[in-house]
C-alpha cells in the first residue's frame, strides 16, 4: 500500500474554536479518518486510553494543562508521532524539553502552509516507525519464544533431573518430530510441571 492511499488517526487537543475551525477545513486535504477532538488533556487521556492514535496534535495552552507532559506519553507509544504547537515565544524553551523525547514542534501563529508542512512530517514519521515495528514484531515473537523454551528447560533440568544441553536436545527433539514450533512444545511443558 503506497503512501498516498494510507489513512491515519488523528487526536487533536485543542481548546480553541477560530484553531479548530481552520484545522478542519485544512484537513479535508490529508489523509486522517478518524479525526478525533478533545478539548482538555483529561478528555484526551480518556480518549487515548479507548484507542492508539497515528498522529496527535496538541494546541498548547489547554485549559487544565499546557499539554507537554500529555505529548511525552503520548510520544511513548511506539506507533503515535506527536505535534505541539506552542506560542512563539516559549518555542524554543519548550522545543528543548520535549523535542528528546520525539516530540515534534511548531511555533504559533503558524501558517497555513507550516502546518501542511508539520502534517507531512507527521506522516512521514508514522510511516518511519510503522516499518520499524514491523521489523521488532518478529524480533519480540522470537525472544518470546526463547524465553519459553529457558522456562521450559529449565523445569526438565529441576523436575526430571536433566543436564540443560539434555532438556535443550529434548525440545529441539520434540519439536522436530511432531512439527511444531519449540515455543508451543516448551508451553506444554510449562503446563505439564509448573
Amino acid at each position: 500500500m503506497g503512501l498516498k492511499e494510507r489513512v491515519y488517526s488523528l487526536l487533536v487537543v485543542s481548546a480553541s474554536e477560530r484553531f479548530n475551525t481552520a484545522l478542519k477545513e485544512l484537513l479535508a486535504e490529508l489523509p486522517f479518518e478518524p479525526v478525533c477532538m478533545a478539548s482538555s488533556v483529561n478528555a484526551a487521556e480518556r480518549m487515548s486510553s479507548e484507542r492508539s492514535f497515528d498522529c496527535v496534535m496538541v494546541n498548547s495552552p489547554l485549559p487544565d494543562d499546557p499539554g507537554l507532559r500529555f505529548s511525552v506519553s503520548s510520544c511513548a507509544n511506539r506507533e503515535t508521532v506527536v505535534l505541539l504547537l506552542v506560542k512563539s515565544e516559549l518555542h524554543d524553551q519548550v522545543h528543548d524539553r520535549v523535542s528528546e523525547q520525539g516530540v515534534f514542534t511548531l511555533a504559533k501563529p503558524a501558517s497555513r502552509g507550516a502546518v501542511l508542512q508539520a502534517m507531512s512530517w507527521l506522516i512521514s514519521a508514522r510511516e518511519r516507525l510503522r516499518k520499524v515495528s514491523d521489523k521488532i514484531q518478529p524480533l519480540e515473537k522470537r525472544m518470546e519464544e526463547i524465553q519459553l523454551v529457558n522456562r521450559a528447560k529449565w523445569l526438565l533440568v529441576s523436575k526430571l533431573s536433566m543436564s540443560e544441553p539434555d532438556a535443550h536436545h529434548y525440545i529441539e527433539h520434540q519439536a522436530m518430530n511432531r512439527c511444531l514450533p519449540k515455543g508451543k512444545v516448551a508451553q506444554e511443558i510449562i503446563a505439564l510441571y509448573s
